[in-house]
């Protein structure tokens, strides 16, 4: 008997850093075909996915402090970078996995992206389309992990992904303090207070006030986000 997935439809939040790879700046071939391929297989076992992703790898609002641009500016830019990100792995999914894929954007820019609209975007889903989210909220002072929960809410997700390099959410960071202890399973309230860094505070109260679980796994664990999407023990659960 076939396996059926426990979530059907998920947000996928992809950081910029990750696409970068090994690399300070821009984008690694080798994650890009290697994440295409780790989505292909949830939309292979018919599961609906959304992915937003980060920008950082290109650039990031608040950098633009540091270099004399005003924070609304630098935020905007990063939006663009995110755009950046999106069309890389639209190309790539479509390209490399075959899997028909929608850029729709916050910002308007016809040219290269169809506009976000609620309705569309769960149109696309529902024809087994992948859809990626750019351009953050379409608003400065707002983080894509904010956009991605956001989104998630938008289209009725059973789940929201954040991926990471490390396998989920410890008590402290798990790269600076080997003592650090892992985390199964939290409720949002517990992550909130205890000041574990899952994600920014508003992502976190937009996911706890629409009863929308949380999933931290490690991306970079092949077959992780398909053991997660039909139900196994991965990573941490925000609930």
């Amino acid at each position: 008997m076939e396996e059926v997935p426990v979530y059907k439809r998920v947000l996928l939040k992809l950081s910029g850093e990750a696409f970068a790879g090994d690399q300070d700046f821009g984008i690694d071939p080798k994650f890009l075909q290697y994440v295409c391929g780790e989505i292909k297989s949830l939309v292979g076992a018919g599961v609906q996915v959304a992915v937003v992703i980060g920008g950082g790898n290109i650039f990031r609002g608040v950098e633009g402090l540091e270099i004399g641009i005003d924070r609304a500016t630098g935020d905007y830019m990063g939006m663009l970078a995110t755009v950046i990100n999106a069309l890389a792995l639209q190309s790539a999914l479509e390209r490399l996995a075959q899997v028909p894929t929608r850029v729709l954007s916050a910002i308007e820019m016809r040219q290269v992206a169809e506009p976000y609209i609620r309705r569309r975007a769960i149109r696309h889903l529902e024809k087994g389309r992948v859809v990626i989210f750019g351009a953050g909220t379409g608003n400065p002072f707002f983080s894509t992990d904010t956009a991605g929960a956001l989104r998630a809410v938008e289209i009725g997700a059973d789940l929201f992904i954040k991926a990471t390099k490390v396998d989920g959410i410890y008590t402290d960071d798990p790269v600076k303090n080997p003592r650090a202890e892992f985390i199964q399973e939290i409720s949002y309230l517990q992550a909130i207070t205890m000041g574990l860094r899952v994600m920014d505070h508003t992502a976190m109260t937009l996911c706890r006030e629409n009863h929308l679980p949380i999933l931290v796994l490690n991306i970079k664990k092949p077959g992780n986000l398909l053991r997660a999407v039909m139900g196994e023990r991965v990573g941490s659960l925000v609930r």
